[in-house]
């Protein structure tokens, strides 16, 4: 019952906790102490260092760890033609902190061309061995939620959407051409459109939910349609991951039949470490076969070790809606998804794999 295609029954969703030698090389190239080559050659080293350490506690996917990105999704779409970076006067607001003021805003046409993270990608292929490497990118959401379109770009948001989905059907096909059979979009939209509260703040800024589900999906849809066969796209729906705190919370009940009957992608990481993801009902509406759920019922959040028994558990009871074929495990998100990591050690990184993993081969033996 063990598979051989993504996503794998012991997978992760990708970011890791930065070395402190990646901290300190990236202080040093901001305030120029080293350059852009001597900071890429210590990422590359402490790069291969991550992967062996993946492949040690027995994960067959592996990734960079997002170690050149101080964050899960600015850095790969301000570098989409069309988008630029800047520094908002806040950042966004979780529970009890704040992230730093750096956003994203539409400033022209959008298109996928020379992208950077193509060579990211490259040389992490390179170094996998028998084993995936998997390329983690924000789905094309993030970037209508949480980017400014500037006035005049794109006043139809019909075009907006439309070129959207050309330019990730473009990055799909040139990660598939660099070597990647596995690819996942993270996405934290899909969770609000489950929080009351979140909502309610989407309709002061003007979002229409059901038009949000909408539109989103379509063009989800859009940019997945022309995937070669060999190709595994998953999902990561996350409720916020900054420092070990959150934003949002609500099951999965108001998205769970346009995700999982309507989404054309091969599997769902779905956060369920906590009582705010809600329960496992909303799994009735996986009807495909072929589509793959990966429970996050392990935390990243903080270090200590669940117990393995209580994980079963809830497998078990995740099975009474899906089928246990169609089930995997994982951590609910990454341990840093911005470069200032979670609030556990390294040590306690590895641990909480290695027990992914360790639970995973008990459960499909």
């Amino acid at each position: 019952m063990q598979r051989n295609e993504p996503p794998y029954r012991a997978d992760q969703v990708g970011s890791l906790l930065r070395s402190q030698r990646i901290k300190q090389a990236r202080l040093q190239k901001a305030s120029g102490e080293i350059s852009a080559e001597q900071l890429r050659q210590i990422e590359n080293e402490e790069i291969k260092h991550v992967v062996e350490k993946q492949k040690e506690v027995g994960l067959q996917a592996v990734t960079d760890g997002e170690f050149r990105r101080a964050w899960w999704h600015f850095d790969f779409l301000e570098n989409l033609n069309g988008v630029e970076g800047y520094e908002k006067e806040s950042g966004i607001q979780f529970h009890q902190t704040q992230t730093s003021s750096h956003s994203i805003k539409v400033t022209g046409k959008l298109d996928f061309t020379n992208h950077p993270m193509l060579e990211d990608f490259k040389f992490l292929h390179s170094i996998a061995g028998s084993h995936t490497a998997k390329m983690t990118i924000p789905s094309p959401s993030m970037l209508h939620f949480r980017g400014e379109i500037e006035k005049g770009i794109y006043d139809d948001k019909e075009e907006l959407f439309h070129d959207l989905a050309r330019t990730y059907k473009k990055a799909i096909r040139a990660f598939y051409d660099a070597g990647c059979r596995y690819l996942q979009m993270d996405d934290t939209s899909w969770a609000y459109l489950c929080s009351t509260e979140q909502i309610e703040q989407m309709r002061a800024r003007g979002l229409d939910p059901d038009e949000l589900k909408a539109l989103y999906s379509q063009t989800i849809n859009d940019a997945v349609a022309d995937r070669p066969e060999d190709m595994k796209i998953t999902m990561h729906i996350c409720r916020g991951n900054f420092r070990s705190t959150w934003i949002s919370s609500g099951g999965y009940e108001p998205v769970a039949e346009v995700l999982f009957d309507g989404l054309n992608i091969d599997g769902f990481f779905l956060e369920y470490d906590s009582d705010r993801a809600g329960g496992f009902e909303p799994l009735r509406f996986v009807k495909r076969k072929d589509l793959q759920i990966v429970l996050g019922l392990v935390t990243s959040k903080f270090g200590e070790l669940e117990d393995p028994e209580e994980i079963k558990r809830r497998i078990n009871e995740a099975s009474r809606y899906v089928d246990l074929n169609q089930l995997c495990l994982s951590p609910q998100c990454g341990f840093a998804s911005t470069e200032e990591g979670n609030l556990l050690t390294e040590e306690q990184q590895w641990a909480k794999l290695r027990h992914v993993v360790e639970i995973s081969r008990d459960v499909w033996k």
